[in-house]
């Protein structure tokens, strides 16, 4: 065991005034390296769903820490940026390895808001398994639904519920569970613990909120916990009348008689997904409590299968503020999501001497180290002082050195082996979803998945001090689009813009520059990223001919372009942004970096196009819901190829300009919004006078959504948590309404201190992005006014 003093006064951050914790670090995790011990998971949840305090107290329950960091005193290990301390909020994910019994945990904190959903992306591509929060008292959130989906955009199916803050008023296992349905997360939620609100019959009949314990149902013990979070495992008796009599609950404990149901339920629910368990239950006595008998042994294998295919998801609970379900839920990671070896089981990418796989999933900048790009291991093994070849880019690497990353602070390995996640020091050419592969046979090797950048929502024109500070912030800004592939730069019309995935991505973006690279500069007038599309004039005159002189000769190049408006039923290409770009055989051409030989003539023909998409010769909008083929392409063979990209973007300009302006489109976002009923009439008003549509004035709060139960899932009664059961009926004097709509993202830049004036304060509001949708004749004229077009 390696003891590390984390000397908290060489930093100049909050730390320095709060007590110093002691690192208790495992040895090692490449020594005995067994990859079916591996856990590659991530943390993700809606915004304050407490996923960096669930993340603290992995950390100190593993013996990493000697006492927990708090997000609201910015002293935690894994939100170490100064922005996120200041703020309170994760912006960037960290990884970290988590010894806990005999497995590794590769563990992602990753951001809850979706300004940072790029985060998220890049941590889906490279994870197993996913810990999914849901905030007990809110159920199922706006980015909760977002990230879900971004789980099942990168095939992440094994995933583990946790409900967390319990323990706070107003916190619902029931309701949490039906939002689970309402919002169909999955069919199958399956509680495998539930919550013990106290061991004092009588807080329940005063509705008195908190968590004291956890029933396991597959192990069947009890968890008890002490103030400080502190814990003893007590087993229950195996027969109804010893559960009925036991002392480990007072007489006339009301969560007595739901235990043995609950049980009953979780394991039928099983075996429907399980003919081996069904038949273990098919053999049993008919006496209820045979089902008791059950042994932990029989059922984990059945539960780790349903979990794997993602027939069930298990549903678990606690409070990570009072380390309350943590150690449970470390347990059950290990022993039910999937490792490296579950998702991938060729033996051959698992041994020392295979080919090199490995995927850049982010890259981050280090004022001491330089530039730090993350890797997953996906075959073979990565050593240090040894040569790669980035197969996106056709670059050959330079691996200095190799990390295994504890948040802000780093140890030094001589190898990342099969299923590993780790940093690499030294690499100057590769980005964010880039393959490394071993140089011998490189050449011929396939790129892994990439990882797809969200689309920009926002802009902002960067303003230098003077022009000395010009190529500083140039760099500055081209260094920090390299950490962080959801941030766009461009120059238009000499402008230098920034693009970025809403008002607090671009925020933080400011702050980064300020801090990070220390450049002058400032921000101008925020504005939204708008969209032109094709118009529909004739460009069938338009000459497929670039001409251009080198050296005295004369060059012609010919390329013939097929371009026409999106079909309704196309789907458009997220690598273009909403268009779709073909070759001459009808594949999709990938943009200019994504090509294996960044130098061939057709990825300097996407790069043209890019450019050309990029900026309208009508607008100077970027282009969208356009389908480009390329059917011809005739060039001197003498010539570099890299004339292309200016032949391409010239034509293609051409085209767009003959077939003129076409509709306009701006981003709009969803909202959800929570406010009194005495609020409703103001908040509907004022979305109508900024351009929003309601979609939904649902019922109060307090209805119950039973509609959304399933059979083949366990509810739980409300009284389970008692501060939401029959008894705390009518504490709150205010009745809520949730009011669901769509509005154009901007008019809504300044929502928030709208609503707090409409609301008096008491109202909440979450959105998320939309897409983007054409607008009215009278709305473009007042775009292209806004753009000083008109």
């Amino acid at each position: 065991m390696i003891i590390r003093l984390v000397a908290a006064s060489r930093r100049r951050d909050p730390q320095t005034w709060l007590p110093r914790r002691v690192c208790l670090r495992q040895a090692s995790t490449r020594a005995n390296h067994d990859p079916s011990k591996l856990r590659n998971m991530a943390l993700v949840a809606h915004i304050d769903s407490g996923k960096t305090t669930l993340t603290e107290s992995i950390l100190l329950q593993s013996h990493y820490l000697s006492s927990a960091g708090s997000v609201d005193t910015g002293s935690t290990t894994t939100d170490f940026l100064p922005a996120e301390r200041e703020r309170g909020i994760t912006i960037q994910s960290a990884s970290i390895p988590v010894r806990w019994k005999d497995w590794t945990f590769n563990l992602i904190d990753t951001p809850g808001h979706a300004d940072f959903g790029m985060e998220v992306e890049s941590a889906s591509r490279v994870v197993d398994g996913a810990v999914v929060l849901i905030d007990a008292v809110e159920g199922v959130e706006a980015q909760t639904k977002g990230v879900w989906r971004q789980l099942d955009r990168y095939d992440v199916n094994s995933r583990i519920l946790f409900l967390n803050k319990l323990d706070r008023p107003g916190a619902s296992f029931r309701s949490s569970m039906l939002s689970v349905l309402a919002n169909r997360l999955h069919p199958r939620p399956m509680a495998i613990t539930l919550p013990i609100a106290s061991f004092d019959p009588q807080d329940y009949a005063r509705a008195e909120p908190g968590v004291q314990g956890l029933v396991d149902l597959v192990k069947w013990e009890v968890w008890k916990y002490d103030a400080e979070g502190k814990s003893s495992i007590h087993p229950l008796p195996r027969t109804k009348e010893e559960l009925e009599q036991s002392d480990l609950f007072p007489p006339s404990h009301p969560l007595v008689p739901h235990l043995l149901p609950a049980r009953v339920t979780m394991l039928d629910n099983l075996a429907q997904v399980s003919e081996e368990l069904f038949d273990v239950l098919l053999n049993l006595p008919e006496d209820p409590s045979a089902y008791l008998s059950v042994q932990s042994s029989k059922i984990l294998p059945h539960l780790r299968a349903a979990t794997l295919r993602n027939d069930i998801l298990p549903v678990m609970c606690g409070s990570a503020f009072k380390h309350i379900g943590t150690e449970l839920l470390m347990n059950y990671v290990g022993e039910l999501l999937p490792s490296p070896v579950d998702v991938d089981p060729n033996p051959k990418a698992m041994a020392p001497n295979a080919p090199l796989r490995a995927l850049a999933w982010k890259v981050g900048w280090d004022k001491r180290k330089g530039w730090m790009t993350f890797v997953r291991v996906y075959a073979g093994t990565l050593k240090s002082q040894s040569s790669a070849l980035n197969a996106s880019q056709s670059q050959r690497e330079k691996i200095s050195k190799l990390l295994l990353l504890y948040a802000a602070e780093a140890e030094e390995v001589d190898s990342l082996p099969f299923g590993s996640v780790g940093a690499v020091l030294g690499l100057k050419h590769t980005r964010t979803g880039d393959t490394l592969v071993s140089v011998s046979g490189g050449s011929n090797a396939s790129s892994l998945r990439d990882i797809i950048p969200p689309p920009p929502l926002m802009s902002v024109s960067v303003i230098p001090h003077s022009h000395a500070d010009l190529e500083p912030v140039e760099e500055a800004l081209k260094a920090l689009a390299r950490t962080d592939p959801s941030v766009r730069v461009e120059t238009l019309e000499g402008q230098l813009l920034v693009h970025g995935l809403g008002a607090l991505h671009l925020e933080i973006v400011e702050s980064r520059l300020r801090e990070e690279w220390k450049v002058n500069f400032e921000f101008g007038q925020r504005r939204v990223s708008f969209r032109e599309c094709l118009g529909s004039g004739d460009v069938s005159g338009v000459s497929n001919v670039w001409q251009t002189e080198i050296g005295g000769q004369p060059v012609q190049i010919k390329l013939d372009f097929s371009v026409t408006p999106l079909g309704e039923d196309e789907p458009p290409d997220p690598l273009w942004d909403g268009n779709v770009v073909l070759k001459a055989d009808g594949k999709p051409l990938p943009p200019g970096e994504l090509h294996v030989n960044t130098n061939s003539p057709l990825a300097h023909v996407a790069k043209g196009i890019s450019s050309a998409l990029s900026s309208s010769p009508n607008t100077t909008l970027a282009l969208s819901q356009a389908r480009i083929q390329l059917n011809g392409l005739d060039y001197p063979k003498e010539v570099h190829p890299s004339l292309l990209a200016g032949a391409s973007a010239a034509i293609l300009r051409k085209v767009i300009r003959a077939a003129g302006q076409g509709d306009l489109m701006e981003p709009y976002i969803k909202l959800k919004i929570s406010v009194d009923e005495s609020s409703v009439g103001r908040v509907v008003e004022d979305l109508g006078e900024h351009g929003g549509e309601v979609l939904d004035l649902n019922a109060a709060e307090e209805a119950e959504p039973e509609p959304f139960v399933e059979e083949s899932a366990y509810i739980p009664p409300q009284w389970l948590s008692p501060s939401t059961g029959k008894a705390a009926k009518g504490t709150s004097s205010r009745m809520k309404r949730t009011i669901l709509a769509i509005a154009p993202l901007s008019q809504m830049l300044d929502y928030s201190s709208r609503l707090r004036a409409l609301s008096g304060g008491h109202g909440l509001f979450h959105m998320e992005n939309d897409g983007f949708k054409r607008v009215s004749a009278l709305r473009a004229v007042d775009i292209l006014r806004e753009l000083g077009r008109m």
